[in-house]
């Protein structure tokens, strides 16, 4: 995965979230979870990392803005 930039985190309420889980699913569905809530710059797919179990993904989250439900 890339470095987390300044830019990422430049102002309170914006989050990154990295999901480390055992299958895409459980990433996508964690990820789905926190978009139902928040403001989401979702990812597309998982990432697999050598020699490490499970799958990787990560979000970009703006907690500042709430979903109205």
């Amino acid at each position: 995965m890339r470095p987390i930039t300044e830019a990422h985190v430049a102002q309170p309420g914006l989050a990154v979230v990295e999901v480390a889980a055992a299958d895409d699913q459980t990433a996508l569905a964690i990820q789905e979870l926190l978009a139902g809530r928040w403001a989401t710059a979702p990812a597309d797919r998982t990432t697999r990392v050598p020699g490490e179990p499970g799958v990787r993904l990560r979000c970009y989250l703006d907690v500042r803005q709430a979903l109205s439900i």
